[in-house]
């Protein structure tokens, strides 16, 4: 979904502060294809209608959205015509769309300058939206929140019990047991 992100057609930065998820982008492995030309970028509508959705930018994704369009402004200037004006958020240095691969290496690439441990970016949807229910989140917002139309499948698949939640309920349980 996020290589799918395109700043017109997407983002609203200077309005609602939103990001609309309508499109995705990832790579087919195609053996058709000539050797070493196989991976094949596709983009479609999401799997859903529930997966059609717009956001509201928490306060650091809109800060970091910013910052980074201001960026890709002064790279277009640098790159002169050599630019591809692509639209899309997530590019290079000279406007090309990153492909699936591209954005997990660049995420690696944070993760470990950050010193914290490599994960898989679908693991960290994982953790997001476990984080959000295990916080309060009412789990309608989060199953929405993934593009989801069952919130029992969000449950079961992306809702996982943190250390804390399952301390707190054995203080209930212990309440019980007197």
């Amino acid at each position: 979904e996020v290589c799918g992100a395109r700043w017109d057609e997407d983002v609203d930065l200077d309005g609602a502060g939103t990001i609309a998820v309508q499109n995705t982008r990832t790579i087919v492995y195609d053996r058709q294809l000539e050797k070493g030309s196989r991976n094949k970028v596709v983009e479609k509508d999401t799997k859903t209608d529930a997966g059609k959705r717009i956001l509201p930018l928490p306060t650091p994704a809109h800060r970091a959205l910013k910052t980074f369009r201001a960026i890709q402004a002064a790279e277009k200037l640098a790159a002169g015509t050599a630019y591809n004006d692509s639209g899309y958020v997530l590019v290079d240095e000279l406007g090309n769309p990153f492909k699936t691969d591209k954005l997990r290496r660049e995420a690696y690439k944070l993760m470990k300058a950050a010193g914290v441990r490599k994960v898989r970016l679908y693991d960290a949807r994982h953790a997001t939206l476990s984080w959000m229910a295990n916080n309060g989140v009412p789990d309608t917002v989060v199953s929405a929140w993934a593009g989801h139309s069952d919130l029992s499948f969000t449950k079961r698949v992306y809702v996982h019990p943190d250390p804390q939640s399952l301390k707190a309920g054995s203080e209930k349980l212990g309440e019980l047991l007197g």
